[in-house]
């Protein structure tokens, strides 16, 4: 089974760029998604971090309409299809 929203995000975070800041912590950003940033004690907690970040970040979009850019090809700003009651 394929997961749009979870492909999506996967593929944007496959072009994180992090970080070990002065102080020991991390710090990650993706350099095309502007805002989408990240902060940890570990590595691990920043990934997450990022991760939710991300996800915050498509669902705001998707909310406000604001064109979200196309990943490896997935595009979430075209409208669903919406398919029949008697279909289910």
């Amino acid at each position: 089974m394929q997961f749009v929203l979870t492909d999506y995000v996967e593929q944007a975070l496959s072009q994180a760029v992090y970080d070990k800041l002065v102080d020991g912590t991390f710090a990650g950003h993706i350099p095309s998604r502007k805002g989408v940033v990240g902060f940890g004690a570990t590595l691990s907690e920043c990934q997450d971090e990022l991760r939710s970040t991300m996800e915050d970040w498509i669902l705001v979009g998707l909310k406000l309409g604001h064109p979200l850019p196309v990943i490896d090809g997935i595009d979430l700003n075209r409208k669903p299809r919406r398919e029949p009651v008697e279909t289910l």
